[in-house]
C-alpha cells in the first residue's frame, strides 16, 4: 500500500538553520536523507522523495468566489509549521510506514541530536467511483 510521509519543520527553526547549524551538521543531515532514500530505493519501497525549499520561497493560493486567485508569498502568517519534504513509499503495512516516519522524525540535527520532527503518515485514498 502507498503512503505519503510528510516531514514538517518549525518555521523559526528553518529560518535559524543557516545561523545555528555548522556545515558538518548540515552535511550529516543531508547524508542521512540520501542514505535513507538509497535504502528505500534498493528495497523497492521508494516511489518518490523530495526536499522542499524554505517557506520564504513558497506561495499560498486560494480561489475567490469569482474564480480569481488570491496569491500570497509564504504560508499564512499564523502558520508555525511548514512542509520541509515528503516521501511516497509503497510498503507492506501501516506498521512499516510508521517505522519509516519514526526514522525520518529522528533526522540528526546539531551535534547529531535527533530533531524529533513531526512526520505525518497519509495512506493512499481510494477515489469514489
Amino acid at each position: 500500500m502507498k503512503y505519503m510521509l510528510l516531514m514538517e519543520s518549525n518555521k523559526q527553526a528553518w529560518d535559524d538553520m543557516p545561523k545555528l547549524w555548522s556545515d558538518e551538521d548540515i552535511k550529516v543531515m543531508v547524508d542521512f536523507m540520501h542514505d535513507l532514500n538509497r535504502e528505500l530505493q534498493d528495497s523497492g519501497e521508494l516511489v518518490e522523495a523530495r526536499g522542499l525549499t524554505g517557506p520564504d520561497n513558497m506561495k499560498t493560493v486560494r480561489a475567490q468566489d469569482d474564480g480569481e486567485p488570491i496569491i500570497t508569498d509564504g504560508p499564512f502568517s499564523e502558520t508555525k509549521e511548514v512542509l520541509a519534504g515528503y516521501w511516497v513509499v509503497d510498503v507492506a503495512s501501516e506498521e512499516r510506514a510508521v517505522e519509516l516516519a519514526l526514522r525520518i522524525s529522528r533526522t540528526p540535527g546539531p551535534g547529531g541530536r535527533p530533531l524529533n520532527q513531526v512526520v505525518e503518515v497519509h495512506p493512499e485514498g481510494v477515489a469514489p467511483a
